[in-house]
């Protein structure tokens, strides 16, 4: 059974953060997501020991982050700072939620699995 490094997956939610936030301000959501994939690449890249553990560790920065990115977009609808869509939050809300976290976690997945790669490689 894999081991799981939590300090590199904190690292890498930290790193996802950052990058999205310099990114996502200089190129829009398309800067955001290449931030999200460069952070779970380099957890995948950190793990190193197999693709299988390097896409563990990016596919849990994925859904962690989808969690934390989801739970974000709840408190703004809640707070009225969200779409004006809000008479239907609790049904677009959920699922829009729902599907960060798939989204997050299968690209974290294959991101961490080619920083393992990148690591066997080199």
């Amino acid at each position: 059974m894999m081991e799981v490094h939590w300090k590199k997956v904190r690292k890498g939610l930290l790193l996802s953060l950052l990058l999205w936030l310099i990114l996502g301000e200089l190129a829009g959501d398309l800067g955001g997501i290449i931030g999200f994939i460069l952070a779970t690449l380099f957890v995948g890249y950190r793990v190193g020991e197999s693709y299988k553990s390097g896409a563990l560790h990016g596919a849990l920065v994925g859904v962690v982050g989808g969690i934390i990115g989801g739970s974000v977009i709840g408190i703004l609808y809640i707070l009225g700072l969200g779409s004006t869509a809000q008479a239907l939050w609790p049904v677009t809300g959920i699922v829009e939620a729902i599907l960060i976290i798939i989204l997050y976690g299968v690209i974290g997945a294959i991101s961490g699995a080619v920083g393992s790669i990148i690591k066997k490689s080199v």
